[in-house]
């Protein structure tokens, strides 16, 4: 068993966190294009989900895959998590969301998040959030903060359309 002596970690990407307050949709998942990760911006393509390409302008973003719990099993080695390639995927458009902190800027409670849409990276896939902005290779998030630091691995709470 592991002990933690200082803080828990901050949660799985695409947990949403303060259900009461959240707004989820349930949508259609694009089979030809399906979302690879929970936590991630996602944009609705002629009705159904697809997440961001690099080159998309970040007003093309339509919410953040969510990690259904309880859900369907998954055969994804511990501590991950694949989205199903066909049928329906949660997205949230308002609420409390576990995401995993891209880019070397840490995270600080109230700062604004960026999202990638241009110019991935080993760190910085496009569709995931940063803390700082990265010349035209970011967009700021309107309504969109983060809840406090990143914890060791990485993951940690943003405040979407609050």
């Amino acid at each position: 068993m592991v002990a933690y002596t200082y803080r828990l970690p901050a949660g799985i990407p695409g947990t949403v966190h303060r259900i009461e307050s959240a707004t989820i949709e349930p949508n259609e998942i694009d089979p030809t294009t399906p979302p690879t990760v929970y936590g991630a911006a996602v944009k609705l393509v002629a009705g159904r989900i697809q997440p961001l390409a690099s080159g998309d302008a970040g007003t093309l973003m339509y919410g953040i895959s969510v990690r259904d719990f309880p859900g369907v099993a998954s055969q994804d080695p511990l501590g991950t998590s694949t989205p199903p390639t066909r049928g329906s995927i949660s997205v949230l458009k308002r609420g409390y969301i576990n995401v995993l902190l891209g880019g070397a800027t840490a995270a600080t409670k109230g700062g604004a998040v960026y999202v990638r849409v241009a110019a991935a990276a080993a760190g910085k896939p496009i569709g995931g959030f940063e803390a700082a902005a990265d010349s035209t290779n970011t967009y700021a998030l309107p309504g969109a903060y983060f809840m406090g630091p990143a914890d060791a691995y990485g993951n940690t709470e943003i405040a979407y359309n609050i």
